[in-house]
């Protein structure tokens, strides 16, 4: 289950991909392992986000 920090940055993270960026968001999810949230965006699936527990972003893989 993602933490409120989590879900407050999947909401800007969101808000800019769609709405700011206009690119699509095709996969979200939770890591079990890490608690991260996983973001998969963009037109050519070019775009990974990661989102610690405390809702700061990494793009650098594990």
């Amino acid at each position: 289950m993602p933490t409120a920090s989590q879900l407050a940055s999947l909401y800007r993270i969101g808000y800019q991909l769609t709405f700011t960026m206009l690119q699509p968001v095709h996969l979200i999810c939770v890591d079990m392992r890490t608690r991260n949230v996983y973001v998969l965006a963009g037109s050519d699936e070019e775009l990974e986000f990661q989102i610690l527990p405390n809702g700061a972003l990494s793009d650098e893989p594990d």
